[in-house]
């Protein structure tokens, strides 16, 4: 089995929930760097996608030298720059798009929404979900959705009930839980619209490439 180097931090609880399932599923030996979320949060905000695969590159650099095999990002917007970081990543990337966009075509799904930060939402996670048709909602409903992941991402729970309410009225055929945190207060005994989890996702094929 190879070993796996996790960027995390991008938010901690997130970090928490892929170690835990990574452990559970007896993952092997994994290494861990926490990312400096205030320079990702500039990097995206700005738009600086060079800057930022930059400093993910030396991230995984120091992974490398630990001995992981292969790596991933805990987050799906720090992914705006994931494009520039396959280029110059020491270490193979488990690319949350990529296998998030397979698995909406293996379920047959042809419209979708998500959920995550604006950064996420608006760009239609950053134009890179080929072939699905990605429903953007009103403005403010994409200003509902990131207040509530944010305050998910700080450790409460109080928005499962604000995108509850507005998954279930988007008219879609389901709605991805394009933020890594939203595993922490969405599971399958409480979500009540079809939904895709990309961290669940992502875990998975994680896992598959370690193998």
């Amino acid at each position: 089995m190879r070993n796996l180097g996790l960027i995390g931090g991008l938010g901690p609880g997130a970090t928490v929930h892929y170690y835990r399932e990574l452990a559970k599923a007896q993952a092997g030996e994994m290494l861990l760097v926490h990312a400096d979320m205030d320079r990702v949060r500039g990097d995206v905000e700005r738009g600086d996608r060079n800057g930022l695969a930059a400093y993910f590159a030396r991230l995984i650099e120091r992974l490398a030298h630990g001995g992981a095999h292969l790596a991933a990002i805990s987050a799906v917007t720090p992914h705006i720059c994931i494009r520039e970081l396959e280029r110059i990543s020491p270490l193979p990337l488990v690319n949350i798009i990529e296998e998030t966009a397979a698995e909406i075509r293996s379920r047959g799904l042809r419209r979708v929404a998500l959920f995550g930060t604006r950064f996420v939402v608006e760009s239609r996670m950053f134009g890179m979900l080929e072939g699905v048709e990605v429903v953007v909602p009103d403005q403010d409903q994409v200003e509902a959705i990131h207040s509530a992941y944010m305050r998910t991402v700080e450790g409460g729970t109080e928005g499962r009930a604000i995108l509850s309410r507005i998954a279930r009225e988007l008219p879609v055929d389901a709605v991805v839980l394009a933020g890594t945190d939203l595993a922490l207060i969405f599971d399958e005994t409480n979500t009540d619209f079809p939904h895709v989890d990309c961290a669940q996702i992502h875990i998975q094929a994680i896992l598959r490439d370690l193998r």
